[in-house]
């Protein structure tokens, strides 16, 4: 399934981007912004969240999540999953979510009658380095080369 259009809203554009091979986890990075007379609260709320959400988030593919908030409630939020598509439909699914947006929506700025989970911005990954290394490795390895398992240079005979 596709991925929302980066640095757009979740709920849009989700026809646009591609996704990532299967078993393949796509590392997915947005942005809120939290109101500035709401931080403490926020930050109270987000140290018990309910086990039902916890659940449920995991439940439908939200793995390795974080959430990073600047004294500016500046909000950033960080998860993989094997789809950003179906971690979004599979959460909007449950009871427990749409409880927890309603309670959360008045924590956020700019989010235009959108719940936080539709509102958020979704930023474009321009690095990583795991992956650069790799394909750094990749151009290093002889083509053809019948053992995977070694690596020869390719600018050594």
């Amino acid at each position: 399934m596709p991925l929302p259009t980066p640095a757009r809203p979740a709920s849009a554009g989700r026809a646009s981007a591609p996704t990532k091979p299967p078993g393949c986890p796509m590392r997915v990075c947005f942005q809120l912004q939290v109101k500035p007379d709401r931080l403490d609260e926020y930050r109270t709320r987000h140290a018990a969240v309910w086990p039902e959400m916890l659940e449920a988030l995991a439940a439908t593919g939200w793995h390795n999540y974080s959430l990073f908030l600047g004294p500016d409630g500046l909000l950033i939020g960080y998860f993989e999953t094997p789809s950003l598509v179906d971690a979004l439909a599979g959460m909007a699914a449950t009871d427990v979510n749409r409880r927890w947006q309603a309670e959360m929506a008045d924590y956020f700025e700019a989010l235009d009658g959108r719940t936080p989970d539709e509102g958020f911005l979704v930023l474009d990954e321009v690095f990583h380095l795991e992956d650069q290394l790799a394909d750094q490795l990749a151009d290093q390895v002889e083509p053809g080369r019948a053992d995977p398992g070694t690596t020869h240079r390719k600018d050594t005979p």
